[in-house]
């Protein structure tokens, strides 16, 4: 009885190492994809990636998207959105595009990034009409697709800060758009290792979403950027105002 005992733990050791090793195979595969992934699309997009001076010889770009980030607590802009948001509005005003689209969450009533965009941007003397609002640019991805599904881009220059801009990157190029990118860093941020961390896991997750293309979480009608940006409005105090009554 006691040997066999002794023989069916020694198989169930033999099992669990087993076990252990086939893990740690799939693990240190799975590292090695990740960081493959991570490569590619960063080695891939580097070439896009523009000075400020660069994108102002740039011709026929349909808009500048600005991605939205986190806003605080008080209605303004979390520093990340600050700069990103300034970097825009400068493109705007050295003529690389007369277009601003103002891409992020507003899925909430009580959450609200785009409005906050936009103002910001009338706050200094762009027009209302030349900015658009995406309410529904929940991810990278979705900004993507409905860039150029909804707002019928074809060429864009992108801001967001550089970590994250190769994935912006790869995305608007997987989409069939010409993208390019000035990166908005004028500072370092608190949190960044964990950002960037998140930033492995969600390169490889959207070149993913790249091969299968899903739908958005909503589409609609077609707004082209050529347009008026008013039609994308939802507060009246941004439907039209005059930026010489914006305080600045």
């Amino acid at each position: 009885m006691t040997a066999h005992k002794e023989a069916c733990g020694m198989k169930k050791k033999k099992i669990v190492g087993k076990a252990v090793r086939v893990f740690l195979v799939l693990a240190l595969a799975g590292c090695l994809v990740l960081f493959l992934v991570n490569l590619y699309i960063i080695r891939k997009e580097e070439k896009y990636i523009v000075s400020a001076e660069e994108a102002e010889a740039f011709q026929d770009v349909d808009c500048i998207m600005v991605l939205g980030c986190g806003v605080r607590p008080d209605g303004s802009p979390s520093g990340m959105l600050n700069d990103r948001l300034v970097q825009g509005v400068s493109l705007y005003k050295e003529d690389v595009s007369d277009r601003l689209l103002m891409s992020g969450d507003h899925g909430r009533v009580n959450y609200d990034e785009v409005n906050l965009m936009k103002q910001f941007a009338i706050d200094r003397g762009v027009p209302s009409e030349n900015i658009f609002m995406d309410h529904a640019g929940f991810s990278t991805y979705e900004s993507m697709y409905r860039a150029r599904d909804i707002f019928q881009v074809k060429k864009i220059v992108i801001v967001t800060q550089r970590y994250h801009m190769y994935r912006a990157l790869y995305v608007a190029r997987a989409m069939g758009m010409e993208a390019y990118g000035v990166a908005s860093d004028p500072r370092t941020y608190g949190g960044q290792k964990m950002r960037d961390l998140r930033e492995l896991l969600a390169r490889p997750k959207d070149m993913l979403y790249t091969i299968v293309m899903p739908k958005p979480t909503y589409l609609g009608d077609a707004i082209p950027v050529s347009g008026d940006g008013n039609v994308t409005n939802d507060r009246e105090e941004n439907r039209g105002r005059d930026p010489s009554e914006s305080g600045r």
